[in-house]
């Protein structure tokens, strides 16, 4: 003869709400080797980033006086240049090309050759290194109408309305 239907029903019930419990009452313990990585806040890192993005702003416009926008940037601007840059651990340019743009020739020049007169840039923190001891960046040229322009990292907020 076959035991209740309603007893078995409950003893699983007991069985899997201990199998929770249990379950709940443990922790995984990463390995040593994996808990440092997971204890660098990534806060930190990128912290130091946007530093050194703003120092190398701050280089630009010391060494392009003329080019730079004092002020707010219009509401429509004339164009925004991303260029995609390589530093060497002195802060030498290795390359630099636009990654992104609306097509204003003019505008991507200008960008690129601000960045040239710049270098070299200040030397960036070796923990930013890669493996062959550069940095990768990207950095986005704000150009009013009149061909000025603010970095985008020490921008000043843009006018809200076309006047």
């Amino acid at each position: 003869m076959r035991p209740p239907l309603l007893p078995r029903v409950a003893r699983l019930r007991v069985a899997a709400l201990a199998v929770v419990a249990l379950l709940a009452a443990c922790t995984i313990t990463p390995p040593s080797s994996l808990r440092s990585v997971l204890t660098i806040p990534s806060v930190i890192r990128s912290g130091t980033l946007d530093q050194y993005r703003v120092e190398v702003a701050h280089r630009v416009a010391e060494r392009n006086p003329s080019g730079m926008l004092h002020g707010t940037p219009q509401a429509m601007l004339r164009s925004l240049v991303v260029v995609a840059f390589t530093v060497d651990g002195s802060g030498r340019v290795i390359n630099a090309s636009v990654y992104r743009s609306n097509g204003d020739s003019e505008a991507e020049a200008l960008a690129l050759a601000s960045l040239r007169r710049s270098a070299p840039l200040p030397a960036p923190p070796s923990r930013l290194l890669d493996g062959n001891g550069r940095l990768e960046l990207m950095e986005g040229w704000l150009f009013n109408d009149d061909g000025h322009f603010q970095l985008q990292s020490t921008a000043s907020a843009q006018a809200q309305s076309i006047d």
